[in-house]
């Protein structure tokens, strides 16, 4: 099985190796740094420091203003990010629609980071038959947003510090926006299916948006610093960090996106929830996942979860891929 893995994690030989960079120029528009103004602060020692207001005021960090407009052409909606970024593509957000007919009951996706845009179609497709209809959002700096000069959603996830917890920042928010739309339209029960990154994105939505009464996260962790550092998958983004921050830096500037730091908030509203892992995980490794429903349960989140055997990639793979699939969609149509 780590064999497999290891050939399916190292298929793309195009992962670039980038400067690190603190990215301070990236919190300016955040609400939060008005609140502590930069005043001889290191660079690392104010995005700590920043990362400590923001999760005293996430529900403000994670704010917006709804979008004046929505346009639906086809299966396509797109509207204005409420964040803005200096990449124009990435600014226009996009979502894929797939109704149900008479449905008042609808999810929004959330795939994996370098997701293709075919990518969780299928899933989608199979939600919709279930009578919810689905809508995969593509994520910041994926698909229809990936700048020009991009082979690959680098700018998602990256050695860039600040510029990490904005893509973040900014998918949770055009999640809710998604959510606007879906509520515009009628629908009435509304839950959220987050895979590998999405479904970090997925919790951070769900633990500042009470509308979202079912959650399925595909892959959980704890820390985004530990995922990266130690995740077969990013070992190309360490090495851009290396000498530059240590782990316990990381998890400090990164403490802003990190599902941990939101265990309270998340069970503050009743929820449905179903935590998926994998036994072979080299990405998210398992000892991640099984800590991360530690903490679920010592917060009393209402929660089921599986373990299959497989790991990251190889759960994109037949037969798992259709384990999967059941344990997300049966989950959905029970409690959604």
């Amino acid at each position: 099985m780590l064999e497999w893995e290891n050939r399916l994690a190292f298929r793309a030989t195009n992962r670039v190796v980038r400067p690190f960079d603190w990215g301070l120029e990236w919190t300016g528009d955040w609400p939060s740094a008005g609140r502590l103004p930069r005043n001889g602060h290191a660079p690392g020692e104010y995005l700590r420091d920043l990362n400590l207001v923001i999760l005293e005021h996430s529900d403000e960090f994670f704010a917006y203003e709804r979008p004046r407009r929505f346009d639906l052409s086809g299966a396509i909606l797109t509207f204005e990010s409420p964040v803005a970024t200096p990449h124009a593509k990435n600014n226009l957000a996009h979502a894929r629609w797939f109704p149900a007919k008479g449905s008042k009951k609808a999810v929004v996706v959330l795939p994996h980071w370098n997701a293709s845009l075919n990518q969780h179609q299928g899933l989608c497709r199979g939600i919709s038959k279930l009578g919810i209809s689905a809508l995969r959002i593509s994520l910041p700096y994926h698909d229809y947003r990936m700048p020009p000069e991009l082979e690959r959603a680098d700018y998602a996830v990256s050695s860039n510090v600040a510029r990490t917890i904005d893509a973040t920042r900014q998918a949770v928010i055009d999640v809710r926006c998604c959510l606007d739309w879906l509520e515009s339209q009628g629908y009435q029960r509304l839950g959220i299916v987050g895979t590998s990154l999405g479904s970090c994105y997925a919790f951070l939505t769900s633990a500042h948006d009470d509308r979202l009464a079912v959650n399925v996260f595909n892959h959980c962790s704890s820390f985004v610093a530990d995922v990266v550092w130690t995740g077969l998958s990013t070992q190309h983004i360490r090495q851009g960090m290396e000498g530059e921050i240590d782990l316990d830096g990381l998890r400090d500037s990164w403490m802003a996106i990190s599902p941990v730091n939101y265990m309270e908030k998340f069970a503050r509203s009743a929820k449905k929830s179903k935590f998926i892992y994998t036994t072979y995980d080299t990405t998210f490794l398992p000892e991640f996942s099984r800590d991360t429903l530690s903490r679920i349960r010592g917060a009393g989140i209402d929660h089921e979860s599986v373990e299959l055997p497989c790991g990251h990639y190889t759960m994109g793979e037949t037969p798992f891929k259709f384990v999967d699939g059941y344990h997300i969609c049966s989950f959905l149509k029970k409690w959604l």
